[in-house]
């Protein structure tokens, strides 16, 4: 009898562990960001479940920034919950200009830098928790989120790459800083950068690929300039079906500034979208959304730092 009532309790121990064990797999999992499920009635689940195109149905408000960093744009001035907040506020000054509004966080997620770093590439990386906590907010308020990519030394491609995880989701786009990408011997901060329009390319043949091979909706991929020569050879650059490829003017400074550069740099090519960046701090006598709405060529994107 002894030993029959060994062996029940050690076959209950045995069913407790793997009830723990499967238990803590589905602690795993769960700690994994959720797919969305946005509201039915919010443009983005209208846009996610339409399998259309997302521009020009539809225009996006992004707040853009380093995660908690003050001094590096809107988003890192506060938890990503009082952010959201915010822009909800800031997307819905755009409501009433025709198109619905899809709010967004443009999240630097390699960050150039002035040191070299331990492998000399002149960049830091975001890690994939703060990505999930800022995807969390951004699926809270019925939002997309955007990686943005700033390389330093190193090439974009395989940068992009190491967020595969994050880009196979339906609600994450992609940015590329060429400002941030140096040349051997160049320092961010020091310099203005650079890209090619054969660089863009690549990154966008592997984000249309991950849009093909996992059925997603469109996916919004932006590439930020504010000078003529920052994308070389930017006019061989392919606007493919899978994304929305937005040619997105920043720099800083007074109104007539700001109005040239995006009157020479905003795409005329009804293949390609265009987006403008305001500053609340660097920006003299900032756009208001009617002065933005106003712009000969409307921008489908409008990014606050």
């Amino acid at each position: 009898m002894r030993q029959e009532k060994i062996l029940r309790t050690y076959r209950l121990w045995r069913v407790l562990a793997v009830i723990m064990i499967l238990g803590c797999t589905g602690c795993a999992i769960h700690t994994q960001v959720p797919r969305p499920k946005p509201r039915p009635s919010t443009p983005l689940a209208r846009f996610l479940a339409s399998g259309k195109a997302l521009f020009p149905t539809y225009r996006i408000v992004a707040y853009y920034g380093k995660a908690d960093v003050t001094t590096m744009g809107v988003l890192g001035s506060g938890k990503p919950v009082a952010v959201g907040k915010r822009l909800l506020r800031q997307a819905d000054a755009y409501a009433k200009y025709k198109r619905p509004v899809i709010p967004a966080f443009e999240l630097i997620a390699v960050t150039a830098q002035e040191a070299p770093g331990t492998a000399k590439t002149y960049h830091g990386t975001v890690d994939a928790a703060t990505i999930r906590r800022y995807l969390a907010e951004a699926r809270r308020i019925s939002g997309l989120l955007v990686l943005d990519i700033q390389p330093g030394r190193a090439k974009f491609l395989p940068l992009v790459k190491q967020y595969a995880q994050f880009l196979r989701e339906p609600d994450v786009g992609l940015a590329l800083d060429p400002e941030w990408e140096m040349d051997a011997g160049q320092t961010p901060g020091a310099e203005i950068g650079g890209t090619t329009g054969v660089e863009v390319n690549a990154v966008a043949n592997y984000l249309a690929s991950i849009v093909r091979d996992n059925h997603l909706p469109q996916k919004l991929f932006v590439i930020h300039q504010f000078t003529p020569d920052m994308i070389e050879h930017r006019n061989i650059i392919r606007a493919l079906p899978e994304l929305a490829t937005t040619f997105h003017v920043d720099g800083f400074g007074a109104r007539p500034n700001k109005l040239s550069k995006y009157d020479s740099l905003a795409s005329r090519d009804l293949r390609f979208h265009n987006g403008i960046k305001l500053f609340y701090d660097q920006d003299v006598d900032m756009f208001l959304p009617s002065n933005v709405m106003a712009l000969r060529t409307q921008p489908d994107l409008v990014t606050y730092q």
